[in-house]
């Protein structure tokens, strides 16, 4: 299988406040968010990242965004570096966040217009493209509805069509149905299995097991910022749920850092 994405020795601090301090109760002036971080992704397979809050997760994503610089090691998309050539990376990932904050004065037809230009894309593919993807997530009715009169469902389906005008072969998530409704997340989930049959990498970060277990081929553990495993689902499960493996993992993690 060919590697599409090789995340390599990745590492990445952040300053810590006297504010943010006083709030962990701790003295230490740096938080170590990614450690020597490692792992790759092949084409057309879906890997998903799992770990608790402030785990890493979300970090390492903003890093293979462009949106963030590693702090030492590097990232490889379709064989391209986030660290020297974050252009050329941007035209090849589409990116979702939950945290993506649309401009509310905008509509859809508006928006999708204006980051298909941004990306490139011809008018007339634009325009198809257009029409499918809205036809797909309901949008067409929205088309000229500003983004701030819309649902938290809406908002995110218009998110995700955004994300994927330029139809990039890598796509990354995190928390892609966070704080939505279940019919809407079971669109997105929907949508995301549809992508893998077309052949897409997709990566997504999520605490929600049910979601690894519907989607994923294989998953990488990350705890405090370490990989701690990375295997196919089938061999993480092959003897217990995700839910109780994950738990047992987590286990033994923090017993290791409690003894020292």
């Amino acid at each position: 299988m060919k590697e599409l994405l090789q995340v390599q020795n990745l590492r990445k601090t952040f300053k810590v406040s006297a504010k943010q301090q006083k709030v962990q109760k701790t003295k230490e002036r740096i938080k170590v968010a990614v450690d020597q971080l490692s792992f790759c992704a092949y084409e057309g397979e879906v890997f998903g990242l799992l770990g608790p809050n402030g785990a890493g997760k979300t970090t390492t994503l903003r890093m293979m965004a462009t949106l963030i610089k590693p702090d030492a090691g590097d990232i490889l998309v379709a064989g391209t570096s986030v660290v020297k050539n974050p252009e050329v990376v941007r035209g090849k990932i589409g990116f979702l966040t939950s945290e993506l904050k649309l401009e509310e004065f905008f509509t859809p037809n508006y928006l999708y217009d204006f980051f298909s230009e941004l990306y490139g894309v011809d008018k007339e593919t634009a325009t198809k493209r257009k029409e499918q993807m809205f036809e797909r997530f309901g949008i067409s009715k929205f088309a000229e509805v500003k983004v701030a009169d819309m649902s938290t469902g809406m908002k995110q389906k218009v998110s995700l069509v955004v994300s994927l005008v330029h139809d990039p072969d890598i796509i990354i998530f995190d928390e892609p149905t966070n704080g939505l409704d279940v019919l809407t997340a079971k669109v997105v989930t929907d949508f995301l299995l549809e992508l893998k049959q077309k052949g897409k990498t997709i990566i997504v970060s999520t605490h929600i097991f049910s979601l690894i277990e519907k989607i994923c081929d294989r998953v990488g553990v990350i705890i405090d910022g370490n990989m701690v495993v990375c295997d196919t689902l089938e061999n993480l499960t092959k003897d217990k749920c995700l839910e109780d493996k994950f738990f047992d993992i987590y286990a033994e993690r923090v017993g290791e850092y409690n003894e020292k």
